[in-house]
């Protein structure tokens, strides 16, 4: 029988480091994923940015409510050069794993952490796509600050994540339920019983090159899981 060729779904946040998907993040994911031969569908949710940020001056030009902010799916669309879909369109059982990568976007617009730390809310579909890939035994991985999300999601199954080593960021990550292990830059945070995996990327990165590493080592652990 021919092996079925593993199929990720990425989830973006927006365009841009500030209030959306980190875009190195997000480009060196889908390469990585195309490396070892795999496919990959982007999605996002059509929901508004919690702010838009002017990323030359690193101002606030708008906030949710005001007419010239930005949709979130529409943003993550210019990163995958449209080929994105709605996240209310995800089924977890047409693929083997998800990833989110990180920027402020998942501590913005797929949750509120950025506002409300380890009590913040989770975008509904955000959480309904997280809720279902795991029930149905999906790998899930999670790079740069995007780990709290599932640590919202999932901590109570006292699930085990890294966000590199922010003491600030990994406390909230306790409060969640969830274990925070301390990790490198390029190093990867393996739970085999839950199925996780995730890595600092830019919580630590200081070059492009090292978020490479980090995202290539995570795919790479990310199919181990799915014995691929």
């Amino acid at each position: 029988m021919e092996m079925k060729t593993p199929r990720f779904a990425v989830v973006l946040s927006g365009c841009g480091v500030f209030d959306g998907s980190e875009i190195h993040e997000a480009v060196l994911t889908m390469l990585a994923i195309e490396r070892v031969g795999c496919e990959y569908q982007c999605f996002a949710p059509n929901t508004w940015q919690a702010r838009t940020i002017d990323h030359f001056t690193g101002n606030a030009v708008a906030i949710a409510g005001d007419e010239d902010n930005r949709n979130v799916l529409a943003e993550s669309a210019r990163i995958c050069r449209g080929n994105i879909k709605d996240l209310s369109e995800f089924r977890a059982q047409d693929f083997e794993g998800i990833v989110f990568p990180g920027g402020f976007g998942a501590a913005l617009n797929l949750s509120d952490f950025a506002v409300k730390g380890a009590e913040c809310e989770i975008n509904q579909e955000v959480r309904r796509a997280l809720e279902d890939s795991y029930r149905q035994g999906l790998v899930i991985g999670a790079m740069c600050i995007a780990p709290v999300v599932v640590a919202r999601v999932l901590g109570h199954k006292h699930i085990k994540i890294t966000i590199g080593d922010d003491k600030n960021v990994a406390a909230g990550i306790a409060k969640m339920g969830a274990e925070h292990e301390n990790k490198g830059v390029t190093e990867v945070c393996v739970d085999e019983e839950h199925k996780i995996v995730t890595t600092p990327c830019y919580m630590l990165a200081k070059s492009m090159k090292e978020v490479a590493e980090g995202t290539a080592n995570l795919v790479d652990e990310m199919l181990e899981l799915m014995d691929y």
